[in-house]
């Protein structure tokens, strides 16, 4: 049993490291300009104060020069006045707890396609899954790659994933705080024109934002009898407005002969009609026709 116990021991300080450096990497609740704080000193009452942090990031001391703390979670920001007044021969072995009294405002923006976007209560730190809840759920032209904008400007962009897979979109969430924006975008599209059952538009909305032309084609309810898919064409629109066609033997890809295309936002895949017709069409006259073209939403 003392072996046991000495064993386990042993473990726990030698994975000590590990497990400090892996919780170090979640999130916490970041103090920001315009928070309320509440500053205690242990033993010393007439330390304590209620400074606001500035736009600048920074709080008055009381006897000291202002000290930044934006940016940093209330831990590390006792830890750092704690150093301050080491540092400064104010005390010697202080200690300071620091929380937020209150936020420098009590909503989070949820924009882009959900359902009832806008600016929504909270008075503590929520899921984006909640978020996201709060605000109606997704439409049906979401992407679900959701960008996250922290209170603190300083702090890139977060990406979150919303997964069609529940449990994994449940273990990979990201937590949301007062200030934060969320934005989901516009799913992107790619259009499937010509001897197709229902020619139109494809929302790329699965959990990579990607589309293959098998899965596109598919998605427009497949070839019509008359198509001619062996002389299907790929039309990509380049940055400066022209159109790179790519001669496609989707007849080849179909039965496994040649290896399926992944779709780029905005590409135009044509099946012709008839090799007549595909002769005829140009890449200008079937873009524009794409620019009309009905959406449908992946199911």
């Amino acid at each position: 049993m003392k072996l046991s116990r000495l064993a386990l021991l042993l473990c726990v300080f030698a994975l000590g490291p590990l497990l400090t450096h892996a919780s170090g990497q979640k999130e916490s609740l970041l103090i920001g300009p315009g928070d309320l704080l509440h500053i205690q000193v242990l033993d010393t009452p007439e330390l304590e104060q209620h400074p606001r942090v500035t736009d600048a990031g920074d709080i008055p001391l009381l006897g000291l020069s202002p000290l930044k703390v934006s940016g940093l979670t209330p831990a590390a920001a006792a830890q750092k006045i704690q150093d301050y007044f080491i540092s400064s021969h104010y005390m010697d072995h202080p200690s300071v707890t620091v929380t937020v009294d209150q936020y420098a405002t009590q909503t989070i923006s949820v924009l882009g396609e959900v359902k009832l976007p806008g600016a929504y209560s909270i008075t503590a730190p929520r899921s984006v899954l909640d978020a996201i809840a709060l605000s109606g759920g997704l439409t049906e032209n979401a992407d679900r790659h959701i960008t996250i904008q922290r209170h603190d400007r300083s702090i890139p962009p977060i990406p979150y994933n919303l997964s069609n897979d529940a449990p994994k979109a449940m273990q990979d969430q990201v937590m949301v705080y007062p200030g934060d924006i969320i934005l989901v975008p516009h799913a992107e599209i790619a259009y499937v024109l010509g001897d197709v059952n229902r020619p139109g538009g494809i929302l790329m909305q699965n959990n990579h934002s990607q589309l293959t032309l098998m899965q596109a084609v598919s998605l427009a309810g497949g070839t019509q009898s008359s198509a001619v898919p062996s002389k299907t064409r790929l039309i990509h629109r380049a940055e400066d407005g022209t159109f790179k066609e790519v001669d496609v033997n989707f007849s080849r890809i179909q039965k496994g002969k040649d290896p399926d295309i992944v779709l780029q936002p905005q590409d135009v895949v044509y099946v012709p009609f008839s090799y007549l017709r595909n002769v005829a069409a140009s890449a200008s006259g079937i873009v524009a026709s794409a620019t009309s073209a009905t959406i449908y939403a992946i199911p």
